[in-house]
This record gives structure tokens, sequence and C-alpha cells, in this order.
């Protein structure tokens, strides 16, 4: 089983600054006890995490 690595928001594909607002949000729709998790910043391990890195993804292609 693959052991899955803790993430940061900040270097997911699905974390994305809205200029309305001038913040992140995660557009993802978390349920309830998951968003939690993440206002409070204990959502590591995210089962959404998509990295955002290019090189990263072309890296699995290979």
């Amino acid at each position: 089983m693959k052991k899955k690595t803790p993430t940061n928001c900040e270097t997911c594909n699905n974390y994305t600054y809205i200029e309305d607002y001038g913040y992140f949000v995660c557009d993802v729709n978390l349920d309830e006890d998951e968003m939690e998790k993440f206002i409070t910043g204990n959502f590591s391990n995210c089962p959404y995490y998509r990295s955002d890195n290019e090189y990263e993804i072309v890296k699995k292609q290979n």
C-alpha cells in the first residue's frame, strides 16, 4: 500500500486565488468535517490533493 504524504494547500491545483475576495479558496466541495479540518489547518493527507507542479506530473508520465 502506498503511503500518503502530507500535503500543502499552497502547492495544490485545487487551491485557487479569488481576485474579487483577495484570498485563496479550495475548489473542492468539502463536507462539514473536512471543511473544519481545512479551516483549522489540520487537513494533512488530503485525498483531493493534486500537485500544480508541471515537472512532477511529466515525471510520472515517463
